[in-house]
């Protein structure tokens, strides 16, 4: 028996695979301008973790008992008595005047819930799952009981440490484009207070994940106590608080509300002052900026709002715009600033402007003129 081989088709062979790549090219683009697929990445990670972490049980560690050690740390008793303080020290001495209920406020309270009740097990979880993913991967960075080590000093090596980690990670946050994604959240308030330190994406948390490091490391030898911790998320917290305070010459050492206000400036360069609690990582870098009279009352926010904001409308309609940033990091590449996420909330804004000729609006670019430099409402 013969066989004929025929030669294919040149044209259909030639065709078919630019055709292919066309459809391939299509689909990806089509997909692209619906959706940032970089920040799927993200998801990605947080999954494939808590895959692992219920799969080992949390490495044996108590889920239950680590979800409450952390809330004492969020929102136990003692953080909401040092939260409540540091929002009197803001009506006292504040670097800029705001309504006790400025929309800002009322935001980062929704944030603060957040945190409360659904971000702090996911944490938990991200936290347990990363550890037991170390300690198997990389037994060998657990370093054994070194007896001639203080405790003290041990605990201190974490702290610093931890807080270097921190700054690395929140510098990585400012530099790849797809971690400032889930981070832009956090710069887009305009309204400053001791609760923005809330007001930050659940899986921003993922790119934290380093911070426990030192502490995996060392765990032989000592680990933070639930106390220390406290402290310095209440120092993190005090820092973002709409505060008219540095700390004299502490503020070379320590980041103050005045030191950290920089970092949140709507003009100029925001990957400066990143440090969490300690300054001398900034001044290492040289991206310390240091407080003077002109920086104290500058305003924070995002240039050009690319997210949606709360102060963006007329009226605020805070869980709906709470849903539109939480998905923010996830909208087009190229989506123009305040549509897509914002496009119903400025729609609004411009339909009731519109109807109103009262005192206090401009007929001419339909925006309220005297109630903020930025020409939109705070309260």
């Amino acid at each position: 028996m013969s066989s004929v081989i025929t030669a294919p088709n040149s044209s259909m062979d030639t065709a078919s695979p630019p055709q292919s790549r066309v459809r391939t090219t299509s689909r990806r683009r089509s997909v692209s301008s619906r959706i940032y697929l970089p920040a799927l990445s993200v998801v990605a990670v947080a999954v494939v973790l808590l895959a692992i972490g219920l799969s080992s049980r949390w490495g044996g560690t108590s889920f239950a008992a680590s979800i409450t050690n952390l809330r004492v740390v969020i929102v136990g008793p003692v953080t909401v008595a040092i939260l409540v303080l540091f929002l009197v020290i803001e009506r006292l001495r504040p670097a800029q005047r705001r309504s006790f209920f400025a929309r800002g406020y009322r935001q980062d309270v929704l944030y603060t819930v957040l945190n409360a009740t659904l971000v702090v097990p996911l944490v938990v979880a991200l936290s347990l799952s990363f550890a037991e993913v170390a300690t198997k991967t990389f037994p060998w960075i657990v370093l054994p009981r070194f007896g001639f080590l203080p405790r003290w000093f041990v605990i201190a090596f974490i702290f610093v440490a931890m807080d270097a980690c921190n700054w690395t990670a929140h510098l990585a946050n400012h530099r790849v484009r797809m971690l400032w994604r889930f981070h832009e959240l956090h710069h887009s308030q305009e309204d400053m207070s001791v609760l923005t330190v809330f007001r930050t994406h659940p899986l921003i948390h993922v790119s934290y994940l380093i911070t426990l490091i030192p502490g995996i490391i060392l765990v032989a030898n000592g680990a933070v106590t639930t106390t220390l911790l406290v402290v310095y998320a209440a120092v993190v917290a005090f820092e973002h608080s709409n505060t008219n305070l540095s700390f004299g010459p502490l503020n070379r050492i320590f980041c103050s509300p005045n030191y950290h206000r920089i970092h949140h400036r709507v003009e100029g360069r925001q990957d400066v002052n990143l440090g969490f609690a300690l300054t001398i990582w900034d001044q290492l870098s040289g991206r310390a900026v240091f407080p003077t009279k002109e920086t104290i009352r500058i305003d924070t926010g995002l240039p050009g709002r690319p997210l949606a904001v709360e102060q963006s409308a007329l009226r605020a309609r805070h869980f709906s715009v709470l849903v539109a940033q939480l998905l923010g990091p996830f909208r087009p590449l190229d989506a123009p600033p305040e549509t897509e996420t914002d496009r119903l909330a400025v729609l609004s804004f411009d339909n009731e402007v519109r109807d109103r000729t009262g005192a206090g609006f401009d007929t001419v670019d339909s925006r309220p003129t005297t109630l903020n430099n930025r020409g939109t409402p705070r309260g």
